[in-house]
This record gives C-alpha cells, sequence and structure tokens, in this order.
C-alpha cells in the first residue's frame, strides 16, 4: 500500500499548473517581495524540491505566473472584441469591457499593479505587458486606427485602475461618453 501512495504522489501532472496557481495565491496575498519559494510550496502542498524541479528559479516562476495572468485577461478582452461586427459593435464592446470590469476583477487588478511593479525592474518581464497591450491593440484595430487603438487601451486598464480605487467610479452612460468622445471620426 505504501508504495500506491508514493507512486500516486510521483505521478501529478497537474503539479506544475498548481504551483502557478499557489503563487498567484501567494502574490495576492503578500505581494511579489513576500513570494518565496516555501510559500509558493505550501499554498500548492508540494515538497519545496518541486520549485526547482518545475522552476529554473523565482524569476521563472514569477514570470510564467504573470504571463498567465496576461493571457487570462487578453483572452476575454479579445473575446468581447470578436464579437463585434462593425465599428459601432467594437464600441458597445469596450463599453462593456470597462462598464463590466471584464478584465478588472479585484483579484486581476492587483496582479496586475504587482505585475507593472516587478516589470519595471526586471525588463524581461516587460515582454509579457507588450504581448498583452498589442493582443488587446490587435482585437481593437479592426475597428479604429493606431492611435485610437493605444487611447482605447489605456483607456480601457487606466478607467479600470481608477474604479478599483475611486470612491464613486463611473457609471455606464459617462464610460460610454467617454468612448464616443475618444472614437469620434473627424
Amino acid at each position: 500500500m505504501a508504495s500506491d501512495q508514493t507512486s500516486s504522489r510521483r505521478f501529478d501532472p497537474d503539479r506544475k499548473q498548481r504551483i502557478i496557481d499557489a503563487a498567484l495565491d501567494v502574490i495576492v496575498a503578500h505581494g511579489v517581495q513576500g513570494t518565496t519559494h516555501r510559500r509558493v510550496a505550501m499554498a500548492a502542498g508540494v515538497p519545496l524540491g518541486s520549485m526547482s524541479y518545475h522552476f529554473a528559479g523565482m524569476d521563472d516562476l514569477l514570470h510564467m505566473a504573470f504571463r498567465q495572468v496576461a493571457q487570462a485577461a487578453s483572452a476575454a478582452f479579445v473575446a468581447r472584441l470578436s464579437k463585434a461586427r462593425n465599428r459601432q459593435d467594437a464600441i458597445e464592446a469596450i463599453i462593456d469591457i470597462i462598464a463590466g470590469n471584464i478584465w478588472s476583477t479585484p483579484r486581476t487588478l492587483l496582479l496586475s499593479y504587482e505585475l507593472y511593479a516587478f516589470a519595471a525592474r526586471k525588463p524581461e518581464l516587460a515582454a509579457v505587458m507588450r504581448d498583452w497591450m498589442q493582443a488587446s491593440r490587435d482585437a481593437l484595430g479592426r475597428f479604429f486606427d493606431p492611435l485610437t487603438c493605444r487611447a482605447l487601451d489605456a483607456l480601457v486598464e487606466g478607467m479600470g485602475i481608477h474604479d478599483s480605487v475611486d470612491h464613486s467610479p463611473l457609471g455606464r452612460g459617462d464610460i460610454a461618453d467617454i468612448v464616443h468622445r475618444i472614437c469620434r471620426q473627424d
């Protein structure tokens, strides 16, 4: 019976993903600076040695964890915009993304703050942010010129960040007014 328990512990195909998910939980609870191998291993329920088996170091783990956050947030953004058939649909999608907090859940926002700060200190991680921005801009680029895409991308993130700490977040009508102003065709 002991060998059955040992073999079931060794065969753990989800372990790497569980460690990445646990790392994100630890980042939410303690920030990047408080994220340690020991805390992540404990949160994932894995032996400490699993950390070095699956990841080259803490930077490797953080890179994978933040890439997962960026890809998930980007996928939600792109999925909503992919339903747009024309420019007006795209404008409505942007309003939905902002007003509905499609990407800016409290957890995603907190992880985004940590990612931005960490990427500022680790330039190699800035590629994760650039990929995220590019995916957003590509989705917007079906309907808007490049400069408008940049403005809308910044608006989506910025409004989410501002609304997360504002005592009086903007309502859907005000968000729609702002988006329409940016998307105005002259």
